[in-house]
């Protein structure tokens, strides 16, 4: 059944990890894990930590953004044993390139969320906008 905009973003909000997909120029869609942060005013922000190995301070999922800002989260809950609770939200997002003090908070956000991020390890906060959020869940609650 789908679910209405206002549980599909509780349920964003709510979950701890997502596949972000941007759009590679020549690949087409870019999917990755992510941990996010959601704030109360529909922004998500998603960490590029100093705390996991990476191949280059600049991520492709970053110049992906820049060439175009249109990104899709998807969270999803899984269980092989009972059908009856599974269920997938799927954001459209807008990367907003200058988002003022949102870096600061959803960075505050993310560190309370992730033990692993308690002492802010981030070389920047990626912001994007939700722009529409729909889901689908196999049975109601």
């Amino acid at each position: 059944m789908r679910l209405a905009e206002d549980e599909a973003r509780t349920r964003l909000a709510a979950h701890d990890h997502g596949i972000l997909c941007t759009v590679h120029a020549e690949r087409g869609v870019d999917a990755v894990p992510v941990v996010y942060a959601v704030d109360d005013d529909g922004y998500v922000g998603v960490p590029v930590d100093r705390v996991k190995p990476k191949a280059s301070s600049r991520l492709q999922r970053e110049r992906n953004l820049e060439t175009d800002p249109r990104g899709t989260l998807l969270v999803e809950h899984w269980d092989r044993h009972d059908w009856s609770r599974l269920w997938w939200v799927r954001a459209e997002l807008r990367w907003q390139r200058d988002a003022a003090d949102r870096p600061a908070a959803l960075a505050a956000q993310l560190a309370e969320r992730y033990p692993q991020y308690r002492d802010q390890p981030f070389a920047r906060v990626l912001v994007l906008r939700i722009v529409g959020v729909t889901g689908w869940a196999a049975a109601a609650g």
